[in-house]
């Protein structure tokens, strides 16, 4: 009690001495100081307290659930939602960022009304806090599906558009309407997108009321936002690019919101125009799109229809990253994979896809060669209605060779290599690129454990062999031999 009472009668500052029943564990005494503090001190203090239990907090993942049971949480929102110093809110969001790394206790920010007082403080706030506000997002979104829900419905991905597009368009000449570049459509879009947000505001009770920048608030951090140095300015579109891939991830209805806010065109332009982590994390999030629409029909005739400029933008930047050779392999690889993801979207004539990713079919590193044979096999399989037109397009394209010699690679190479052979040679097996390559013997070669350990193999080889014998002499033996 004698303990209690120091803390209540402290005239400033934090109090951390020890009461007997924390002598054999310092940091749980350190802990109640802090958050009494947050409670009851002084504005300085409060900062202070924020910034001892974010470090605490950074230190072990027993800290954390230390200050998450003992109440932690809730004052750090409260000092959060302080919109009279930056640096409390700025100290408030790195605590929570680092105490948000477990589901568990993410639901415990969710369930102290945490969300709706985040996505305000993103809409209403200086960059610097913006930034900060941004990661816990994206770590949020990470690390908790129902916390990634709960954003969505605050409709926290149009401000988060809304920031990662300011400033795109600064010095932009104008183009004449029958040749827009990327440049102009997303601008036209997000013009229009700024007149729905100024609607939007009045008569309103949606949270986009918070960031409309028709308020004063958003007006005044937008002329705040204008004179900040570059580096600033960058550092806030990578949070919000990281926190947009988070949100996307795994999510549909998440891909659905971002495609409908305009942000395709906008992150088809910053892929084309940054790079470094800007671009990763902007190419990131198209990819977690596209598997969206790869998984849910609905989406992917609505976003990637063949006529569609954003869709049309996105496809050219990630057949520039594709084919560039000085790029990151790591974005080549998401570049090939949400291509593939886009496989039955493209019709048969469009060749520029197949031709590329069949180039990269000899490429020198393994893993982007076998992410291409992923992706042409979803050209390629049955499941495509065009499977047979695309089947003669990649064998037009020279694929076999290469496909060949993938299939000498490593496990996963071998295994892609030989689904993707299996398709050509069910759906164009009268091609005698097929023969002269050896195809038939080099199933002939194949490790029958190697097969029998994966089903899909199983089943395509027969098929495959049954298809090529038809066509092609002195198979029979091979035709007739079990998997």
């Amino acid at each position: 009690m004698k303990w209690v009472l120091t803390i209540f009668d402290a005239a400033g500052g934090i109090v951390l001495t020890l009461p007997p029943i924390a002598s054999n564990d310092p940091i749980i005494s350190w802990v109640w100081s802090f958050i009494a503090s947050l409670h009851m001190g002084q504005l300085q203090d409060r900062i202070e307290a924020a910034n001892e239990l974010a470090s605490l907090a950074k230190d072990n993942d027993r800290n954390k659930q230390i200050i998450v049971d003992e109440g932690g949480v809730s004052p750090l929102l409260k000092l959060l939602k302080d919109h009279s110093s930056q640096e409390a809110q700025i100290a408030a969001s790195s605590a929570l960022f680092n105490l948000a790394n477990d589901q568990e206790r993410i639901q415990t920010l969710i369930d102290e009304s945490g969300i709706p007082i985040i996505v305000q403080v993103l809409g209403n706030s200086a960059m610097k806090v913006q930034i900060t506000v941004a990661n816990l997002v994206a770590k949020m979104a990470e690390h908790s599906p129902i916390a990634k829900e709960d954003f969505a419905r605050e409709n926290i991905i149009r401000p988060l558009v809304t920031l990662l597009s300011f400033d795109l368009f600064v010095d932009e000449p104008k183009v004449k309407p029958e040749k827009q570049s990327i440049h102009s459509l997303v601008q036209i879009n997000m013009e229009l997108e700024k007149k729905s947000l100024f609607k939007s505001g009045s008569g309103s009770s949606n949270l986009s009321i918070h960031y409309a920048e028709g308020s004063c608030k958003g007006l005044s951090h937008r002329k705040e936002r204008e004179h900040e140095k570059p580096e600033l300015k960058l550092e806030l579109k990578i949070s919000c690019a990281k926190a947009l891939w988070m949100l996307a991830k795994w999510s549909v209805p998440n891909s659905k919101r971002i495609t409908d806010t305009k942000g395709l065109l906008c992150l088809a332009k910053l892929v084309e125009a940054e790079e470094g982590e800007l671009q990763r994390n902007c190419l990131m999030t198209i990819m977690e799109i596209t598997a969206a629409a790869e998984s849910n029909p609905d989406l992917r005739r609505a976003t990637f229809k063949t006529n569609s400029p954003p869709a049309k933008a996105v496809v050219d930047q990630l057949l520039r990253v594709m084919k560039d050779s000085d790029e990151d392999p790591m974005l080549q690889l998401a570049a090939v994979t949400a291509i593939g993801s886009l496989a039955r979207t493209f019709p048969a004539r469009e060749t520029r896809v197949v031709c590329p990713l069949v180039e990269l079919l000899g490429h020198r590193n393994q893993e982007l060669a076998a992410e291409a044979a992923v992706a042409l096999t979803k050209f390629a399989c049955s499941d495509n209605f065009l499977c047979v037109e695309h089947c003669k397009n990649i064998i037009e394209f020279k694929g076999v060779p290469p496909l060949v010699r993938l299939l000498k690679g490593n496990e996963r190479a071998r295994l892609h290599g030989l689904i993707l052979t299996c398709y050509l040679a069910i759906h164009a097996g009268k091609s005698e690129e097929l023969e002269r390559a050896g195809v038939l013997n080099a199933f002939e070669g194949l490790d029958r454990l190697f097969v029998v350990q994966h089903l899909e193999l199983r089943e395509l080889i027969p098929q495959a062999i049954y298809h090529l014998s038809v066509f092609h002499q002195n198979s029979g033996m091979i035709a007739q031999r079990p998997f």
